[in-house]
């Protein structure tokens, strides 16, 4: 019985194994090559883990912007917002729930759980959080980490600005 239960394992541990050569061969196939661009740290202000850049620098979602719609267009709002973009061919990794949506422009525009991200120019140092809650067309929020959520859900708001629009 103890030899059946180890031939068993073994069998188990071969497969899997197997699996993950074969999956590793398959996505080198399709001739994407893979980038991290997102990771995660705490951040010591807010009390959560975050979503960084590859400078470790905070990323951030617009409450409206979901499903490929995007209201960040304007020169003003990208002067402010820097969009978090990949080039074609390249697979954003790093963290789960990942994807791109692709802009206007044709550029790839890297998305946790399909809000946008972007970098707050304002923000100098990796930690830094400047552009939490910031309002105009919608709230920008850090993008987070927690169970089932990220992004902040969409919402409506009266804030200022108005002048970012498609």
């Amino acid at each position: 019985m103890e030899r059946a239960a180890t031939r068993l394992g073994a069998a188990v541990a071969l497969v899997a194994l197997l699996g993950a050569v074969a999956a590793f061969y398959a996505i080198r196939a399709s001739g994407a090559e893979h980038v991290r661009v997102v990771m995660t740290a705490t951040n010591k202000t807010l009390g959560k883990k975050i979503l960084v850049n590859r400078k470790g620098m905070s990323l951030y979602s617009l409450s409206v912007e979901r499903n490929g719609r995007f209201v960040c267009t304007t020169k003003t709002c990208l002067s402010l917002w820097k969009p978090l973009t990949i080039a074609r061919g390249l697979v954003a990794t790093g963290v789960a729930h990942l994807g791109v949506v692709k802009r206007r422009d044709g550029r790839r525009h890297v998305a946790y759980r399909g809000g946008p991200l972007y970098a707050f120019v304002r923000d100098k140092a990796p930690g830094d959080v400047t552009g939490n809650g910031f309002k105009d067309v919608g709230i920008w929020r850090v993008a987070t980490v927690s169970a089932g959520s990220g992004a902040p859900p969409p919402t409506s708001t009266g804030g200022y600005g108005g002048g970012y629009g498609p």
